[in-house]
């Protein structure tokens, strides 16, 4: 019975022990509880001036002051109280006054963050006094703004006097002017605004050294600022920046550094040059002082609706001023600020220091070799169409192109027509094939190798598997059919007037509005560009004519270019028909010839001029030939918007005077490159024989009489001059077009 009673008594103790054991944790979670901060009220009122205050009530100061942002469309103000729970019981407050029409306060973790709806944009400022938080809203016809004059911090009058530091200028990569004010600590105030055509900059209570007060003239840099001045005033500070022309800015301060980037305005801003968007985000301002890097990148997170992950290394605090800047150049600046760098995949963005991620993709790029050269290899075949099996091995195994892959290398050489005569000078280089020399690198990998089956015209890979679905995509890539062109050429042999008449037709512009025709008389002027002539809107509506094709009179020997825009090329047929018609000249071949892209054609026309070469007393005489050609050589190269540029030769041989015996061979010849449409045409000229005849008839004795002989004689005088011209037409052939 006593051991009984001793066991129920040890029981109550212990069920008193857990009692009291409780309630004393209960008691430690409500002191604990009570120490934690929170939104306890939210007050609104409008002030004479047409402001609207609202005072949110904590039940402790906060420990540092509220981070925030704003955005234009929708309008609304967002700011962060952290280490704040919610304690109104309600997540939606209705205002409908002034520019504010709703606040809702939503508790994420050990922060509360305030969004203020507004009908339209308003400035905005924040001020901390005790356990007040009080936000001054004011209408603005303007964008958001935090300040009416942006001040990148608030420097108390009783603070210590800072600092100007150093000043430096540099030229951004899209040309901007950035000027980079290193300053003594972070509560530097700074206002910015625009006054006239300068841009003034007051660092507020703050002095620099005698030696940045000075005038930087930074013309030469190519930017849209002319000089930089800065000198005190008062007990500030003040920087002014003169720029030239039409022109935009943005300021931001990261920690101690405050940067403006002066842009020419541009039509249509946030391009660079180039013409392609850098920063396309929607536009944001942020107002941060000494707050960590995460919390500003999760800041960026929640606006843009992005998944930011960032590395357990990335820490430290940020001081950041930034004024509707996109929020992809906001995330710029945060990671250059600390050394960061990101990686993009898909909605997620990856954010780490730069030494972690090269170093994480250096071991990534390890661990792919080390697997490949454990990876077995497969042996695949693959058909090919248009590119030659043993030119696609080549260039996947990234070696030099072999003779015969760019086409054969033709001249104005009867030679390398096969016909035995002396050899000239070769034209335009070929053009270098993927995977040769300066080309692109070898695709396969260290254990691949690829080899060529010529009847089939197969390729044989082997390599891995991953490379095989590698080398099958870039396969579908380049084995596709060459783009062809259909060149016509019309040699013809006029007098010297007929290309001045021809250049004055046709100096118009004619059909389609926005074409331009036109000529000069040398090559030079050509190959610059036609952009004279006048806008025509229906067909035939000749105004205005140009000058005349080249060949002017008693410029003998000179070739000359131009274009003429006849789409068809009906009305230069007409014409040279005309001209033969007139007996004027005639037309001595006119050539087609096909051709792929970048793969030359040469058109030959002329005779071997035979002489005898002396035997010696063991060997006969022998017969050989010399070259009298007219050589026309294009190489034509199909650009992507149905142009052609077309490097032309043309080389024209004569029988001069012989020599002992030996005929000589007056050669002249032209190389130039000129652009055209397709169908358009490119008149080449200048090339001027001139025949000069003094015939005279007598009778025998009584014409070589003095005086009176020219009774028993004529004489008849001729001299005549014929121009050279080739007329070129390119055509690109597309796959449904038929050849007439």
């Amino acid at each position: 019975m006593k051991n009984k009673l001793a066991h129920l008594y040890q029981q109550l103790l212990a069920c008193i022990a857990v009692a009291l054991f409780l309630a004393m944790g209960m008691q430690t979670v409500r002191a604990a509880g009570s120490d934690a901060n929170s939104v306890q009220s939210l007050d609104y009122s409008t002030l004479e001036d047409g402001k609207l205050l609202i005072k949110v009530g904590l039940k402790q100061p906060l420990k540092a002051s509220p981070a925030g942002f704003a955005i234009n469309n929708p309008p609304r103000v967002v700011l962060d109280l952290a280490g704040a729970s919610n304690g109104l019981g309600k997540n939606t407050v209705n205002v409908g006054q002034g520019a504010l029409r709703d606040i809702n306060i939503v508790q994420a973790g050990d922060r509360t963050r305030l969004v203020l709806n507004l009908s339209k944009a308003a400035q905005y400022t924040t001020r901390m006094e005790g356990n007040d938080l009080f936000i001054t809203l004011q209408a603005s016809n303007n964008q958001i703004t935090s300040n009416e004059t942006p001040r990148f911090a608030e420097g108390s009058p009783s603070a210590a006097k800072h600092s100007v530091r150093d000043i430096d200028f540099h030229r951004g990569s899209s040309g901007e002017g950035r000027i980079v004010a290193t300053l003594s600590d972070t509560t530097t105030g700074i206002d910015i605004r625009k006054q006239g055509q300068q841009l003034v900059v007051d660092f507020l209570n703050t002095d620099a050294p005698r030696s940045l007060q000075r005038r930087l003239d930074v013309n030469d840099f190519a930017t849209p600022v002319k000089y930089i001045e800065t000198q005190s005033n008062g007990g500030n500070v003040r920087m002014v920046v003169e720029p030239k022309g039409d022109y935009e800015y943005s300021a931001y301060q990261a920690d101690n550094q405050f940067t403006i980037e002066v842009r020419a305005k541009q039509e249509e801003s946030g391009k660079t040059g180039s013409g392609k968007p850098k920063y396309t985000g929607d536009k944001l301002s942020l107002n941060f002082q000494n707050v960590e890097v995460r919390s500003v990148l999760q800041v960026i997170a929640d606006f843009t609706g992005l998944n930011i992950i960032t590395s357990d290394t990335v820490n430290g605090n940020l001081t950041l001023r930034l004024k509707d800047v996109p929020w992809d150049q906001a995330l710029d600046i945060i990671m250059q600020s600390k050394g960061l760098d990101k990686r993009v995949n898909g909605n997620v963005i990856w954010i780490a220091p730069k030494d972690e991620l090269v170093a994480k993709e250096k071991a990534e790029l390890e661990s792919r070799q080390a697997t490949q050269a454990l990876e077995p290899l497969v042996v695949r075949s693959y058909e090919l169409n248009y590119m030659r099996a043993e030119q696609a091995a080549r260039v996947l195994q990234g070696q030099a192109a072999a003779p015969g892959d760019n086409g054969e290398d033709v001249s104005c050489s009867a030679q390398a027509q096969g016909v035995k005569a002396t050899p000239v000078t070769t034209t335009a280089a070929p053009t270098t094939a993927p995977g040769s020399a300066g080309g692109v690198s070898r695709i396969l990998s260290a254990r691949g190798s690829a080899s060529s089956e010529p009847q089939t015209n197969s390729l044989i890979v082997s390599d891995t598997p991953s490379k095989q679905d590698e080398v099958r995509e870039l396969l579908k890539l380049i084995d596709i059919p060459a783009k062809q062109v259909m060149i016509e050429a019309r040699v013809v042999v006029a007098d010297d007037g007929f290309s001045r008449q021809l250049g004055v037709r046709f100096g118009v512009q004619h059909g389609r509005p926005g074409d331009s025709v036109g000529v000069s008389n040398s090559a030079a002027n050509a190959a610059n560009g036609i952009t004279s002539g006048v806008n025509g809107a229906a067909p035939f509506n000749f105004n205005f004519p140009n000058v005349n094709l080249p060949g002017a009179a008693g410029v003998t020997g000179t070739l000359g270019l131009s274009l003429i825009n006849l789409g068809s090329g009906n009305l230069v047929s007409l014409e040279l028909s005309a001209l033969e018609a007139d007996n004027r000249g005639k037309i001595i071949s006119n050539p087609r010839v096909v051709t792929s892209n970048q793969r030359p054609a040469v058109i030959l026309q002329g005779t071997q001029i035979p002489y005898i070469t002396p035997g010696t007393a063991n060997s006969p005489p022998t017969v050989t030939f010399k070259d009298a050609f007219l050589c026309l050589l294009v190489n034509p190269q199909i650009l992507n918007n149905d142009s052609v540029i077309l490097n032309v030769e043309v080389q024209k041989d004569a029988q001069g005077i012989s020599v002992a015996g030996q005929p000589a061979i007056d050669t002249k010849r032209v190389k130039t490159q000129v652009r055209l449409k397709n169908g358009e045409t490119a008149v080449l000229g200048g090339i001027f024989e001139q025949t000069t005849r003094n015939d005279t008839n007598k009778v025998p004795l009584l014409g070589d009489i003095p005086v009176l002989g020219n009774l028993f004689k004529t004489t008849n005088k001729q001299n005549s001059k014929m121009e050279l011209l080739i007329f070129l037409t390119p055509r690109i052939i597309k796959d449904n077009m038929e050849l007439r």
